[in-house]
Order: structure tokens, then sequence, then C-alpha cells
């Protein structure tokens, strides 16, 4: 059997050392430059983020990372933030600075927190809402220095939305004042609340006299003007923190927390007097209006603002019986 034989190889020539050299620096500028694109990558990514990404070192009470989110949403210096923590401080709402340091503190505790939300003012002035989240990480050994990582959004059109659907699910759309079902709800609690400290309470109820006359002559739509008119002239006549709604077509109600029967009726005949100095005028007609008023305070043997409501209501129709334009006390 024949074997075939190969020539000899000739032994492989040693590549120069200079040759290496340059090979290694392309090998490296090739890292670098993809190490570059992805640093570029991640900037942009961290650019386009409408959110502001940071890293607190608890110890040191150091800022040690922003995004740059951060000059957008806050509207400050990066660079102060990064140098001073008290940037962060000075950027909260006052009133909810004590609960923003609070609640990060807590992060210690439980590793996370994710439903922070409140207020900060921009150097411009503006108050925006955020919502914020933040993290440590549980396993942190001895002597490791514990740093806080979080994400910060601007939740203020949330917010925003938030309140007016709060708005329109509790305020009378014509009138602007609180509807029946938010009305009675504030109702009840204020009642809880005098029952439990043993405070006064008055309640209040008005209808407009000949409201459908108003209808009939004048049309619907001056009927509205009227409500509107009334309306307003409660809110300008009651004190902060009472309470006042359209509980029906032409009739409205009114809590005084707070308030024995005197004083409420001083109100009650302030209301009467603006209201009669209300005047109308359609299409040439002049007109007025007046309101028949029924009020109560809270007794001894209330079990319920159902009883109060009673006493209002009753007082109210004597009011019209007796030839509307009074307050009558039930």
């Amino acid at each position: 059997m024949m074997v075939e034989k190969h020539p000899p190889q000739p032994p492989a020539t040693p590549i120069p050392e200079a040759a290496e050299t340059l090979l290694a620096l392309m090998h490296a500028q090739g890292e670098a430059a993809r190490l570059r694109e992805r640093e570029y990558l991640f900037s942009t990514l961290l650019a386009s983020v409408n959110a502001v990404l940071w890293a607190f070192d608890w110890q040191l009470q150091q800022m040690i990372y922003v995004s740059p989110a951060y000059e957008r949403i806050f509207g400050r210096s990066a660079g102060l933030l990064l140098a001073d923590y008290n940037e962060w401080r000075n950027s909260i709402y006052p009133d909810d600075l004590d609960y923003a340091e609070r609640s990060l503190a807590e992060v210690l505790e439980r590793g996370s927190i994710e439903d922070r939300e409140y207020r900060i003012i921009r150097a411009d002035g503006q108050i925006r809402w955020v919502s914020d989240k933040c993290f440590i990480s549980q396993q942190q050994t001895p002597g490791e220095r514990v740093v806080v990582v979080g994400i910060t959004e601007d939740i203020t059109e949330k917010k925003q939305l938030e309140a007016e659907l709060q708005r329109l699910a509790t305020t009378d759309v014509l009138t602007q004042s609180s509807n029946r079902r938010h009305f009675f709800e504030c109702a009840h609690r204020e009642f809880e609340q005098a029952r439990l400290h043993g405070t006064p309470m008055s309640f209040l109820l008005l209808d407009i006299d000949d409201f459908k006359q108003i209808n009939d002559t004048y049309g619907h739509q001056e009927g509205d003007n009227v409500l509107q008119h009334i309306a307003e002239a409660g809110k300008t006549t009651f004190r902060r923190g009472d309470l006042f709604g359209r509980i029906g077509g032409e009739e409205f109600a009114a809590v005084f927390p707070g308030c024995g029967l005197e004083m409420a009726q001083q109100i009650a005949e302030r209301l009467q007097r603006e209201i009669q100095r209300l005047g109308f005028n359609r299409d040439g007609h002049q007109f007025g209006v007046t309101v028949s008023q029924g009020l109560t305070t809270l007794a001894e043997n209330d079990e319920a603002l159902d009883n109060l409501y009673a006493r209002a209501d009753a007082a109210m129709y004597q009011a019209k019986r007796q030839g509307k334009n009074q307050i009558i006390i039930g």
C-alpha cells in the first residue's frame, strides 16, 4: 500500500511585533467605537425618556446621578443638584416636604417605595405634581454604601384630569355649587362630627318663590339665570367651611358647622337681603325674586341628619303658606 507523502510545511513566519501592536490597536479602536456607540444610544435613550432617573448616596446625603430630564421637568440645574442635595429639598412644595422626606426614608426599611406623589416648584414658579418610585438593593453587606435609585415622572396633567373628574362628579353643572349627592355626603359627615364632639350645627333649606311662574313668563333660560344668581348669592354670603348645594330644581340647602341657631339666623337673614337686592331684566321686563327659608339646629335627640332635614323642610313650607319671602325656625 502506497502512502502519499506531503511535502513538509515551511515554518510559520512570526508576526512582527509592530504588526501585533497595530492589530491590537485596531481591535481596541473597534471596541472603543462600539463602546461609544453604546454610550451614544444610552444617552439618546435617557434624553428621550420623559422621566428623571436618579441615584442617591444615603450615607453622604448626596445625589450622585441625575438624568437629563431633571432640567426639563424641574426647570433647575442638574449640576447644582449634584453639588448640593438641598437643591432637591428647595424644589419641593413646602406643605409636601415633610412627607417627601419621611417617605424617602421608608425605603431603607421596605426596600422600595412605589406610591410617592408630591408637588414641586419649578425655578420659574410653576407648581407641578410628580410621582416618585425608589428602590435599594435588599442584599446590602455590612459597610457597603446604601444607594437609593429612583424614577420621577411629571403627573400634573393626570392630577388635573382627576380634579376635573372629581369636580364634575360633585358639582351641579348649572350653578357650580355642590350637587345633591355630594352635599348630603358632606352634610352627613358634619352631622357625625357634631354629634361626636358635642358642637353645634345648623341646617337650612331654601326654595325660590314662584319659580314656575318665572319659567313660564320669561323662559327656562332666564330661569337658569335666576338659579345661577341665587347660587352666587349663597357663595358670597356663607362662611368658609359652610356647605352649600343645589338639591332640587329650585331648592338649595346649607349646613353651618359649629354654628348655633342665633348665628345661623343672622346668616340666613343676610342671604335673604342679598337675594331681595337681585334684579333681572328680560326683554325690557324687570323683575325680582324672593325665597322661603326653613332653618333648624342640631338637638340632643337628633339621631340622624334626616331629623334636621325634616324640620327644616316643614319650616320652609310653613314660610310658603304664611306668605313666602321669609325665614321660619323649625
